[in-house]
């Protein structure tokens, strides 16, 4: 991912837009490239700094002038073109259509008709099948991709090369790097939610007990995998044990310290914000904490986390 596409995603990633298929590729580019992480820190201390600020409405002198600005706007624009009109005169068509039922009847059924009289002309005029179909390697599972097809001259016979998808599995101990390797592909390519919650849950259990939570250097370590299911992951279930997992690193880790403080102002969960606050006690002395903590206790929606947010902070020492 280069930098220009990697910065737009940090903008679609902090209103919540970004596709689940780009969050790997921009936390992996947020790794290695100083300089976008710098525009990911200057748009969370915006945030921070927005946040204090008092929100004012607009005069109702501006919103006046921005509709005349608007109208005038609009009066200027050229007119369309045969191609738009034709469109929008077919548009105009069908909602005629969908508002006169009996119409809508009447051609739903002569659809149905015509649909059928070519279903029945093309069986009745179709070519018979062939004869028996020899399968050369016969396996389970579903037909990945054609690779090759030819046509034996003259006649109708016809060879197709193909591959399949063959479903496996693997056990072995949770300390393996295969088992370790498809947990951490289960987080963020799994075939439901559930086996993608299941992977997040036992690598998170492996940081808490202390088995080689160390970030990859690659970006495809346990830690990083987890940080990605924090920020990113739509489940608040797969957020928290995310959150369980990273919560030893967040004194030693300022990645892990910086993602704990975006969850408590920005996750949509209840439960999550109110853990990561409770995570961040062991570094409430640290500047950029307090004053996520002070925001959050003054300004935020929710009167529980505003609450806790305030006790968090008379319990905090001195500013580090």
């Amino acid at each position: 991912m280069k930098c220009e596409m990697a910065k737009e995603n940090i903008i679609l990633a902090r209103y919540g837009e970004l596709p689940d298929e780009y969050a790997v590729a921009l936390e992996l580019h947020l790794d290695g490239c100083e300089e976008c992480r710098g525009e990911l820190d200057a748009m969370q201390e915006m945030d921070q700094h927005l946040a204090l600020l008092p929100v004012t409405e607009p005069s109702p002198n501006l919103l006046a002038q921005a509709r005349v600005r608007l109208d005038d706007a609009l009066d200027a624009i050229p007119p369309h073109g045969i191609l738009t009109r034709l469109r929008s005169g077919w548009f105009a068509w069908m909602g005629h259509v969908q508002s006169a039922p009996a119409l809508a009847t009447l051609l739903l059924g002569v659809g149905f008709l015509a649909g059928n009289f070519t279903y029945r002309y093309e069986v009745a005029h179709a070519p018979k099948p062939a004869g028996t179909v020899t399968i050369s390697n016969p396996t389970l599972g579903t037909i990945a991709n054609v690779t090759g097809i030819s046509q034996t001259p003259n006649s109708e016979l016809v060879q197709v090369k193909y591959n399949k998808m063959v479903p496996e599995t693997m056990e072995g101990s949770l300390d393996s790097p295969e088992i370790r390797q498809l947990l951490l592909v289960g987080t963020k390519a799994a075939a439901a939610n559930g086996i993608r919650a299941d992977s997040v849950a036992l690598l998170a259990n492996e940081c808490k007990e202390g088995h080689n939570c160390k970030n990859g250097a690659d970006g495809q370590g346990i830690r990083s995998a987890l940080l990605v299911s924090l920020r990113y992951d739509q489940n608040a279930g797969v957020r928290l044990k995310a959150l369980e997992g990273l919560q030893h690193y967040v004194g030693q880790d300022q990645r892990v310290r910086d993602a704990v403080l975006s969850a408590l102002m920005h996750d949509p969960d209840a439960e999550v914000r109110t853990t990561a606050i409770g995570m961040l006690e062991p570094v409430q002395a640290d500047s950029s904490v307090r004053e996520v903590l002070r925001t959050v206790s003054t300004q935020d929606v929710n009167p529980y986390i505003r609450n806790a947010s305030f006790q968090a902070l008379q319990g905090a020492p001195d500013i580090q």
